[in-house]
């Protein structure tokens, strides 16, 4: 029996542990109704997730943050749920939008995927919204990359208000390295380069006798389009249009994934699942990870290290806070992404050097809601570094303003806050995914064409001249219908 994902849920805990039978149970089309239930007097409506649902709780912390931080105390945040696939949740929230419905008041969009909602009208533009005092703390305080995912990209407007960055990081057996005789005192904030990494990563499972060295997430799914092939070929100084400069705009954008830098990292990823053995190998590089990560998602790549069978694992921080829940805190370490080249050698300005994968979730208003009013002191009460640091506290989401990590104890606030430097040093070289209006389309081509080279069934200049085809068939087909 499918679940009915409107009712609440009554699981504290971290509910991504379950978010791939989740995912799987419902589709976009049995939310959309649940978009359009009414709502007890007095409550702005919110569509979200299932941990977001868990913390407005109105006689939880939260609520009560907010209301500290001037939300008036009639106004409560009721929350409707969602899958917790993010283009499952992305489609019913385009649904209950185009349908023009006026609930829910606020959305929980994946920064992944606001601009093209910001392109189709479908978001309220915040500068007419918020206080200038809020305004300002945004524009000057926010992190950066994630602002720019709230922003319309042409007219530069603030369409969407950042609640919590994510980033992709490096976690590892801290006890095994140091148990094969290495001081891991710097490791967490002096990156590697890969090719140490790799050897570091074989050491230690030979002599710690675990099975693997490396899980990731290599399936032909979203997450390695956006994500990991993303941070991977940035590490290595390469991009699919160029630099950084015109990631939100499509149309006309120079496609470089058949330049060398992108090249290498598949060649580097491919010998990491197959060694030396593969005829496009990178010399110096060891075989550390199994096969299998072509199949993998989170939870996937998750479980081996969760049951300590993997020596360095790549994840986003709620996998730190699930190893804290099951007791492997102490063992678990968190280092910055390795690098493939030096940001001196990269091709492209910002690219090369560490980089960490960017997502997390914005609020945005809906412009059929008929509780803006009430919804818009929601979100200035969500701006306040007090309300930040609350949903730290209860759901370990990184606050928008990374650098409040500075001042936080562990012991009062959660695990996540452990690795606070190296979170900020992933936050300062956090690369969004080049998000448009066409994205779900080049994403597919960009997933598909990657996992093929990840798995050998084409070369990395087969597979990589095949997507250039793609992209830039794509690309011009928006040149031409902004001509028309």
């Amino acid at each position: 029996m499918v679940p009915d994902r409107c009712e609440r849920t009554t699981s504290l805990g971290v509910s991504r542990r379950s978010f791939v039978a989740a995912a799987s149970a419902v589709g976009a089309g049995g939310i959309a109704g649940c978009l359009g239930r009414g709502a007890e007097e007095g409550a702005v409506v919110a569509y979200g997730d299932t941990d977001f649902q868990d913390i407005m709780d109105p006689e939880g912390e939260l609520h009560q943050a907010l209301w500290d931080a001037g939300l008036d105390e009639d106004i409560t945040v009721s929350v409707r749920t969602g899958p917790d696939e993010t283009e499952q949740r992305r489609s019913a929230a385009q649904s209950a939008l185009q349908a023009e419905r006026s609930q829910p008041d606020l959305f929980m969009m994946d920064s992944g995927w606001t601009i093209p909602f910001i392109l189709r009208e479908q978001t309220v533009n915040l500068e007419d919204r918020l206080s200038n005092e809020t305004l300002g703390l945004i524009e000057n305080e926010y992190l950066e990359a994630a602002v720019e995912t709230a922003r319309h990209p042409e007219t530069g407007e603030l369409h969407a208000l950042p609640l919590f960055p994510d980033f992709g990081t490096m976690q590892y057996r801290e006890d095994l390295a140091e148990d094969a005789g290495y001081d891991t005192e710097d490791w967490g904030t002096e990156p590697m380069s890969w090719q140490e990494f790799s050897e570091v990563a074989a050491d230690v499972r030979a002599d710690s006798g675990v099975d693997f060295g490396f899980t990731t997430q290599a399936a032909a799914y979203e997450g390695l389009a956006c994500c990991t092939f993303n941070e991977v070929i940035s590490t290595w100084g390469g991009a699919y249009f160029g630099g950084l400069d015109e990631l939100f705009e499509a149309g006309g954008r120079e496609v470089t994934v058949d330049e060398e830098p992108v090249l290498d990292a598949i060649r580097m990823m491919r010998t990491f699942v197959r060694g030396q053995d593969d005829e496009h190998a990178l010399e110096g590089y060891e075989q550390i990870a199994p096969t299998a990560i072509v199949q993998y998602t989170e939870e996937d790549a998750r479980g081996p290290f969760a049951g300590g069978n993997v020596v360095m694992h790549r994840n986003w921080p709620y996998s730190i806070a699930i190893a804290h829940d099951d007791g492997m805190g102490d063992q678990v370490g968190m280092m910055p992404m390795p690098y493939g080249v030096e940001e001196d050698e990269a091709a492209y300005d910002g690219l090369g050097g560490t980089a960490a994968a960017l997502g997390g979730w914005h609020l945005t208003l809906n412009p059929a809601s008929e509780n803006q009013e009430e919804a818009t002191q929601v979100l200035e009460a969500f701006a306040t570094e007090e309300v930040m640091l609350t949903v730290f506290e209860v759901q370990g989401w990184i606050p928008p303003i990374v650098e409040l990590l500075e001042d936080v104890d562990p012991e009062e606030i959660g695990p996540v806050a452990e690795y606070a430097e190296t979170i900020e040093i992933a936050g300062e070289n956090a690369v969004p995914r080049p998000v448009t209006d066409i994205w779900p389309e080049q994403s597919a081509h960009i997933y598909q064409e990657v996992n093929a080279a990840y798995r050998g069934v084409k070369s990395p200049e087969e597979a990589m001249a095949d997507l250039a085809d793609r992209l830039e068939a794509s690309e011009a087909d928006v040149g031409e219908q902004d001509v028309q």
